[in-house]
């Protein structure tokens, strides 16, 4: 990566620290003084007002008015670490001002990803009118239209990229909005719903440091949903790391207990030790467990539940392990797909709930996109992960004919099939990934910042680098290193 020396030069001699790391940082944009020193020491009074947000009046002008009016509000998530803390969070937030409250996190094989028919059905039939939806609802038209016609109000608090058509919600917060004027794009859902959370505790004349009780969860979200870690995202998980250490929800705690770690928590642990085995309660079973954990009231509490998620993060890594050596098997036992552009694997026993980790497993050892298919019911459905540079939703998009549905992005997708689509699935799919896929992304790519000498590595050296925690896309120097 390049640097202008110049601009290098310029930032050494205002910092007064070694060269490289001035490289290092102007490479990531940080090119001035006051760049820096934010960077370094970032600062809550920096985080933009909530109010900047589109929607955001209206969002808590509805929520005010339920609270006013005792009406019975769900708080409702996805299954995952970005949407059980997001639950978590919003839950313990509106429960210390209101009673009439419940949350719900769809069963991923039941109900599927996001907003739920089945959802929706619970919350009528035990008298919600409000229905507060985090990390998902952006692309649920119909269902929050359905929620609507039973006299059921949604207030939206999603991240992913709004499609045209926008669903008939109260109010939706979702910075992606075209006309949302918010000037940081690039929140998690657990971060709209820390907006949502931080307007509501100013309308209400609480206490200014109350949304920062929920720092360490939103910082835990941030890591795991690999959102970039810059602007706002890096201040609140710079200052979610400082929590998780020394105040954590008790949830974070008992599962470090677990993990067995004794130094203190970095990203990298979140991301590698805490996610895992959140993510691990909505894959091999039902992550309402993991929002219980988040949300108990002593450590006593959040420790059983930890153990829950512990043991199923055992089983999930179990399955993961013994998929991944089936499956590198199968390809290296049939010769004509070990030199092919592209890998399609296939057995109807494998767990659905590791298939798209086991993608990323198999990505390991051939550097290549890849799908993993395994039966779900009557048909066929699988994960697909992509390698960095190829667009896997569009080559997915052009085997449209062998799928009942898809979905995904760029980087990762999602489909099903009749299971005699299979084979001509993975024909299809390795002919355009062959026809479009450039030779050199079949390669692993090494990006090295800067060539450094014998001398420049010194303790002050080192503990300047520690200090750019936290890590992330976009800040992604020494994302791996541990701390002495």
């Amino acid at each position: 990566m390049s640097a202008d020396d110049a601009v290098v030069n310029s930032l050494q001699a205002s910092l007064k620290i070694n060269p490289v790391i001035c490289k290092i940082l102007v490479q990531r944009g940080i090119d001035s003084f006051e760049k820096a020193r934010n960077f370094f020491r970032p600062e809550l009074s920096q985080l933009h007002s909530p109010w900047l947000m589109k929607d955001m009046e209206k969002a808590v002008d509805r929520v005010t008015k339920a609270i006013d009016q005792q009406e019975k509000i769900l708080v409702f998530g996805d299954y995952d670490v970005d949407g059980t803390t997001s639950v978590a969070c919003m839950f313990q937030f509106l429960q210390k001002i209101h009673s009439p409250l419940d949350f719900y996190i769809p069963h991923r094989y039941k109900e599927g990803y996001g907003v739920s028919k089945a959802g929706i059905d619970f919350a009528k039939e035990n008298g919600f009118t409000l229905i507060i939806s985090l990390d998902c609802g952006i692309k649920s038209v119909d269902l929050i239209r359905y929620a609507a016609r039973l006299g059921i109000d949604f207030v939206v608090c999603d991240h992913h990229l709004p499609d045209d058509e926008l669903p008939p919600a109260v109010a939706i917060l979702n910075p992606k909005q075209k006309d949302c004027p918010y000037p940081y794009k690039e929140l998690c859902g657990c971060g709209v719903g820390f907006k949502l959370i931080t307007a509501l505790a100013e309308r209400l004349a609480m206490p200014a440091d109350t949304p920062y009780e929920y720092l360490d969860l939103l910082a835990t979200a941030i890591a795991a949903d690999i959102v970039p870690m810059t602007g706002e995202n890096r201040i609140l998980a710079f200052h979610g790391l400082i929590k998780a250490n020394k105040q954590p929800n008790f949830g974070i705690r008992a599962l470090t207990k677990l993990s067995g770690l004794e130094k203190e928590l970095q990203i990298t642990n979140l991301v590698f030790m805490i996610a895992p085995r959140v993510n691990a309660a909505g894959r091999m079973d039902d992550a309402t467990k993991a929002v219980r954990m988040f949300i108990a009231r002593s450590e006593t509490e959040a420790m059983e539940y930890a153990e829950m998620l512990h043991h199923d993060n055992t089983d999930r890594k179990e399955a993961d392990s013994s998929i991944t050596s089936e499956a590198l098997a199968m390809i290296m036992e049939n010769s004509d797909w070990k030199d092919r552009k592209s890998t399609v694997v296939y057995q109807p026993h494998w767990h659905k709930g590791v298939v798209g980790i086991v993608a990323s497993r198999i990505i390991e050892h051939f550097y290549r996109p890849t799908v993993v298919l395994t039966q779900s019911g009557d048909y066929v459905a699988g994960s697909a992960r992509s390698v960095p540079g190829f667009n896997l939703y569009e080559a997915i998009h052009a085997c449209r004919e062998h799928l009942l549905g898809y979905g995904g992005h760029f980087a990762a997708a999602g489909m099903t099939m009749e299971k005699d689509q299979v084979d001509l699935f993975r024909e299809k799919f390795e002919a355009v990934v062959a026809a479009s896929i450039p030779p050199s992304l079949l390669i692993p790519e090494i990006i090295i910042d800067s060539v450094i000498s014998f001398k420049d590595i010194a303790n002050s050296f080192y503990n300047i680098l520690c200090q750019m925690e936290p890590f992330g896309p976009e800040i992604p120097a020494l994302y791996s290193w541990p701390k002495r």
